[in-house]
């Protein structure tokens, strides 16, 4: 009868042990969560962060999978490569008979998975126009013609 209440006991310490682990581990999974949008937030308003694929190849795989659910649940959006501002005038300088806002919508998703909403783009185009990056002529976009020589001289 003593074997058996102790391997009892050895069972109640186990299973109190794991449940301590399990609040830990939920406690440190929110923690990396949190950081990863203060990186998200720095890194879209400015901020010099840290590149994340750099953080990402140092941190340990997650095993659960309870935190891959969350990680899908979350949108797992990536931050940009290039700005929104300099990804419209490559898409503008693209074409030189002009584009559209539908093309230029279309140009930024493919080529830099960049998922913009239409009403953001207007308010950027109209923001090229007034700074004179950008024309409208036509419900085109179109380069200045000051900066169409300028950009086709220049050599990557």
């Amino acid at each position: 009868m003593t074997t058996l209440d102790e391997i009892g006991q050895e069972k109640q310490r186990i299973s109190e042990r794991l449940a301590r682990l399990n609040v830990e581990r939920t406690r440190l999974g929110e923690q990396l969560n949190e950081l990863e949008t203060a990186e998200r937030v720095l890194t879209r308003f400015g901020g010099k962060a840290v590149t994340t694929e750099r953080q990402r190849r140092g941190r340990p795989a997650r095993t659960a999978p309870a935190a891959d659910g969350e990680q899908k649940a979350r949108g797992g959006q990536q931050a940009p490569t290039m700005s929104m501002t300099d990804a419209i005038l490559k898409a503008v300088r693209a074409r030189s008979d002009g584009v559209t806002a539908n093309e230029v919508l279309d140009y930024l998703s493919r080529e830099f998975g960049m998922t913009v909403r239409p009403n953001h783009l207007g308010i950027a185009l109209q923001r090229h126009r007034r700074a004179g990056r950008l024309e409208n002529r036509d419900q085109r976009w179109y380069l200045p013609p000051s900066t169409q020589g300028e950009q086709s001289g220049q050599s990557a």
